[in-house]
């Protein structure tokens, strides 16, 4: 079984120097030993990272809360026969699934009979893992691309918790005496991945569109990141929602946040064991790379598919208005000391509350 280290030297040695995004691909998704492919327990205290997920319960049961009133709403625009959907993209282990599903099915039992789950996982080892995971429950089903989620229109809900984020990026740096573009590429030296420079890049066009007077400022070598995965899948995610919700849940900011003089090096991260690492290059399968979300793209590539912008908040902003609306309603009153913890670090800026933002559309 070839580990991803090999994978790309044998590409590099056949081909030449590959692009980031490539490097990043193999690294997580290298088939059997990727980073994603292998490690089921990479989330948690124990593992390289914690996720909204890992806090417990009550962040998969808010946004339970929230899909139920989001679906009712959605009743009228089902065809008979056919059931409301709620799709999760990237379910990781199943975890946020059966918090989701379990307080359905105590809370809105009614609604709970009316819903199908299903889960768009694109690999198999990760199916089992999930299938497992909720054998408990009897309406989810499982596809492995967004073509498959539905014959009808899809009535409902498509998710996703830090997926997009996990796409690969491409890499481009700014050479501020050519007043210049170039991207970033991995080559090897000896038996060593190192950074070089590709040719001139096709780039995109939020690049593309900055004004000359911030590039006038930008200090040599400043490093930005672009995913056409991440806004691919969202423009198809959005042409597969007849009526309903698309929503995600992620690390990232707007285009004119993207720039600033504390991320010269760009938003690329390398994490194993809760340290992130400086070597993006080294030991890939071993360690979660990841970057943070264009939120401005991913918007408007939902907005140009049809679909209206109804939020753009902190998760902190999101949650609280969740839970506000909750408790009106007599759920989650009163809140355990338990649910008063996870609550506070799902939302609490020195914990999960800084950096996740929360981007709903509609159609």
């Amino acid at each position: 079984m070839k580990m991803p280290t090999e994978y790309i030297c044998e590409e590099i040695r056949q081909s030449g120097a590959i692009s980031f995004a490539r490097f990043m691909e193999l690294a997580l998704y290298c088939p059997e030993t990727g980073y994603y492919e292998r490690n089921q327990d990479n989330v948690g205290r124990t593992g390289d990272f914690i996720t909204s997920v890992s806090t417990g319960e009550l962040f998969g049961q808010l946004l339970a809360y929230q899909f139920g009133g989001w679906l009712e709403n959605l009743k009228q625009f089902k065809i008979q026969t056919e059931k409301l959907k709620i799709v999760e993209a990237g379910a990781h282990d199943g975890k946020l699934a059966a918090d989701v599903l379990l307080w359905l099915n105590e809370n809105r039992p009614e609604l709970f009979s009316e819903i199908e789950y299903v889960i768009l996982e694109p690999s198999a080892k990760r199916q089992q893992w999930q299938q497992e995971k909720l054998k408990a429950f009897t309406n989810i089903r499982w596809v492995g691309q967004p073509s498959a989620i539905s014959n009808q229109p899809l009535v409902g809900i498509i998710f996703s918790n830090e997926l997009l984020d996990a796409f690969s990026v491409y890499r481009f740096g700014w050479n501020a005496k050519e007043k210049k573009w170039f991207e970033h590429g991995v080559t090897l030296d000896g038996e060593k991945f190192i950074w070089t420079r590709l040719p001139p890049p096709t780039l995109p066009s939020s690049i593309l569109n900055l004004p000359s007077s911030l590039l006038e400022v930008l200090p040599d070598g400043y490093a930005i990141e672009s995913s056409p995965a991440a806004e691919s899948w969202w423009r198809d995610a959005a042409k597969n929602l007849s009526h309903g919700k698309l929503l995600a849940i992620d690390y990232g900011f707007t285009a004119e946040e993207q720039f600033s003089p504390a991320r010269v090096n760009g938003t690329l991260r390398a994490y194993h064991r809760h340290r992130v690492t400086d070597d993006l290059l080294a030991h890939p399968g071993d360690h979660d790379l990841t970057a943070h979300v264009n939120f401005s793209a991913i918007q408007n590539c939902g907005e140009a598919a049809g679909l209206k912008t109804e939020t753009y908040a902190t998760q902190p902003q999101f949650l609280t208005r969740i839970l506000g609306a909750a408790v009106k309603q007599k759920y989650f009153t009163p809140l355990t000391p338990k649910q008063i913890r996870q609550f506070q670090t799902l939302t609490h800026p020195d914990h999960l509350g800084r950096a996740f933002k929360v981007l709903v559309q509609s159609r």
